[in-house]
């Protein structure tokens, strides 16, 4: 299935390649995975020199303006080698929501900076007891002398731990999981009253839970009108699910080629494995699955830059049907390699767990699946 790419994106995927090659190879990552940080500031400050991370920035706030159809080319390859930096939480969450509701002061604070390199954000907003809901804020904010006081208990907020600033719901108003109440702030990492503990998750992405004890803010750190944060929110999130499911699409594609190239070598009865019939069945299963991934998250992103409104149907499509491919063609390439695959030293099981955890990120297969459904209905009804 080919898909036709615009000379910026082919320049854009080969830029990728090269770099992975020459610089981010997998005994690279593993050092990397067990470092404090668990990324690398090097690799950041390559990713900022090579335009990446203002790909998803607005022209006018020191970025380039991309669409969301390059930053799926570019998720595809951070997918293909596995990249571990924050780039979701920095560019896709917390500068994606300050470039849709921000004030012009708030803009010119930190997207510059993210473009930069300089500036790294994390978006605050899953609580324990949401699960996929994201009107399911019950942090709080409390209108103060000279600001707002926030209380309240955020998880797996991801890129935390190596965060400058935190984007923050917190109801201003309403109830639990009303549309209608939710607040952004934007929150020190460093601030009195917030505590923080940072893990890394599965797949070695760092995350953090986030726990507000009276937290000072300034009437400057309301991100957007009070009480009106969700549909960006939404909005944001939504985009992020399609650069995560092209994430998805690279490892699926890497995952493949590590096995096919398995079963070309790894001998069994004098012959093998490859040659036996039942195991190419599989092999043409995976990779069909990987095809129909890639080309379903490039066109969807197509149209979602395209048609704004159908952003939430396209988002949940590809994150039925990638969550699963993903977990098929992860399974199957565990069960082809044996006991190896399993093994942290091989780079399949570290693919399988990135897989895995996109496929959980902001809703699994099967809720989106239902949401998916129930947006279709939606739209027959008003159409009709």
């Amino acid at each position: 299935m080919n898909i036709l790419f615009t000379d910026e994106q082919r320049l854009l995927a080969e830029s990728l390649e090269q770099y992975a090659a020459g610089r981010y190879s997998f005994d690279q990552r593993r050092a990397v995975l067990a470092s404090d940080e668990g990324y690398s500031p090097e690799a950041w400050h390559d990713f900022a020199e090579l335009g990446w991370l203002g790909l998803a920035v607005p022209e006018e706030d020191g970025g380039l303006g991309g669409s969301l159809a390059d930053v799926a080319v570019l998720m595809e390859g951070f997918g293909r080698m596995l990249a571990l930096e924050p780039f979701v939480a920095t560019v896709l969450l917390g500068a994606g929501l300050l470039a849709e509701i921000g004030t012009p002061e708030q803009r010119a604070a930190y997207l510059p900076g993210v473009a930069e390199g300089t500036s790294k954000l994390a978006f605050g907003h899953s609580e324990r007891q949401a699960r996929f809901d994201l009107a399911d804020v019950r942090a709080e904010a409390r209108s103060g002398a000279d600001g707002f006081v926030l209380d309240g208990h955020k998880c797996v907020v991801l890129g935390a731990p190596a965060a400058n600033h935190l984007l923050v719901s917190a109801r201003t108003d309403g109830g639990p999981r009303d549309d209608d109440g939710v607040s952004l702030f934007i929150v020190p990492a460093d601030a009195e009253g917030l505590t923080m503990r940072g893990y890394p998750m599965q797949d070695g992405h760092r995350a953090a839970d986030v726990t507000l004890e009276n937290v000072a803010v300034g009437t400057s750190a309301l991100v957007g009108p009070a009480g009106e944060a969700l549909p960006a929110i939404r909005r944001v999130v939504q985009r992020a699910m399609i650069a995560l499911a092209a994430e998805a699409v690279g490892a699926m594609e890497a995952l493949n080629a590590m096995t096919f190239e398995y079963l070309r070598t790894r001998q069994q009865f004098g012959a093998p494995i490859g040659s036996f019939q039942g195991l190419q069945h599989r092999a043409v299963e995976m990779e069909m699955a990987h095809k129909i991934s890639r080309a379903m998250v490039h066109r969807m992103a197509r149209a979602a830059d395209a048609n704004s409104e159908l952003l939430g149907q396209c988002a949940a499509a590809v994150k039925a049907e990638v969550g699963k491919s993903g977990k098929f063609v992860g399974q199957q390439a565990i069960q082809l390699h044996g006991g190896i695959g399993m093994t942290d030293e091989y780079a399949a099981s570290h693919y399988f767990k990135r897989l895995t955890m996109i496929d959980i990120l902001f809703g699994n297969a099967d809720h989106h699946l239902a949401e998916y459904a129930r947006l279709s209905q939606e739209t027959a009804a008003s159409s009709g």
